[in-house]
């Protein structure tokens, strides 16, 4: 068993945790540890406890508190820093970069020195370094951060009048859409639904699901409702409070609360039901028999007109006509004339060539 001590070594930043061996600990007391980054400052935000060796393996050890010499160093540290601020930001300024110094962070043992800047794109600060370097002589790191980081570094006070969560003790920034604040019933105003960094507030997750769970005994919105002395569409619903805002027929506005509700739709009222009870009593029409007479002039009529029909649709056909006896004794002379004429040929436009021999002309001897 190891004594595991948690440290942070920002304001509202992460928190890390660290075997404290056999030292006696408690909250806000600093102390120095060894960082991936190098020595640091750090103060205790919980007191040790009590964990299993082979958790704490891995974990760097506390090296010991921190004395009264070591709070001034990290006084003279605070104003070496504000220094390199000065410094670097006269360098920008001149060179004309379009990047913004948000922070500088020296280590305990000024090993080096970290330059925090925001930027739109990628920024060419080689020539800044070697200034830098060449007056703190010391290692410098550029660090490009976001909107939300800067504003966690720089601080403020926000909208609601109180210190930026971000900036006070919110550690980790979650992800916030523009879904809360419409389930929240807010503005969608950016300036108003908008913290200092730019972004959404990072207060809309905070009663996000709080909201969503008590909107599902609510109705939604839109939806045709009905109550012991009203019938109307939801326009408006206040969680919190309880109350829904109704929407008439004649276009009044009532605000009642949830329980009042009794159901979905519009009830049937008086004048609807003796409707529905007239229809129903009426009787069904009957067809009267049309007369004997009148039936029959009908059907004659109607059979007229399919026989138009009938010629109308059907082909011509004409009467076979007897065949005369001069037919059948025709000569063979005129059957070789009309042979002759279905002959013609119709591609060329002159008569095809018969096969049969014509007599010489004559010679008048």
């Amino acid at each position: 068993m190891s004594h595991i001590v948690t440290i942070q070594f920002t304001k509202a930043g992460k928190m890390y945790d660290f075997d404290a061996g056999s030292l006696e600990l408690s909250a806000g007391d600093h102390v120095i540890v060894e960082t991936e980054r190098g020595v640091g400052v750090g103060q205790v935000m919980k007191p040790p406890v009590m964990r299993d060796a082979a958790l704490s393996g891995s974990l760097a050890l506390v090296k010991r508190k921190a004395t009264p010499e070591d709070m001034a160093t990290v006084e003279r540290i605070t104003q070496k820093e504000q220094e390199a601020h000065r410094f670097c930001i006269e360098r920008i300024v001149e060179r004309s970069m379009p990047m913004k110094l948000v922070r500088v962070e020296y280590q305990f043992d000024c090993s080096k020195a970290v330059f925090f800047f925001t930027a739109d794109g990628r920024v060419d600060f080689r020539d800044l370094v070697k200034d830098l370097a060449h007056t703190f002589h010391t290692r410098i790191e550029m660090r490009q951060i976001g909107v939300r980081d800067e504003a966690k570094m720089t601080g403020g006070i926000a909208i609601c009048g109180r210190e930026l969560c971000c900036s006070s003790f919110l550690r980790e920034f979650q992800p916030v859409s523009v879904k809360m604040a419409k389930e929240q019933n807010l503005a969608l105003n950016p300036n108003k639904i908008s913290g200092q960094c730019g972004r959404l507030l990072c207060c809309l997750d905070y009663e996000y699901e709080t909201y969503c769970c008590l909107r599902k005994n609510f109705p939604k919105s839109g939806k045709r409702i009905r109550t012991v002395n009203a019938v109307g569409v939801v326009d408006k619903i206040n969680i919190l409070t309880g109350n829904i805002t109704l929407k008439l027929d004649d276009n009044k506005i009532i605000v009642i609360k949830r329980d009042e509700i009794l159901g979905d739709g519009a009830p049937v009222t008086a004048s609807e039901a003796d409707a529905i009870q007239a229809a129903s009593q009426t009787p069904l029409r009957t067809t009267e028999r049309r007369p004997e007479h009148r039936r029959k002039q009908e059907k004659t009529s109607l059979e007229t007109y399919n026989l138009v029909e009938n010629a109308r649709n059907s082909p011509l056909t004409l009467p076979e006509v007897p065949e005369k006896p001069e037919a059948a004794a025709a000569p063979e002379v005129a059957k070789t004339g009309q042979q002759r004429k279905k002959n013609r040929s119709r591609k060329h436009g002159h008569r095809k060539q018969s096969n049969s021999v014509t007599p010489a002309p004559s010679t008048g001897a």
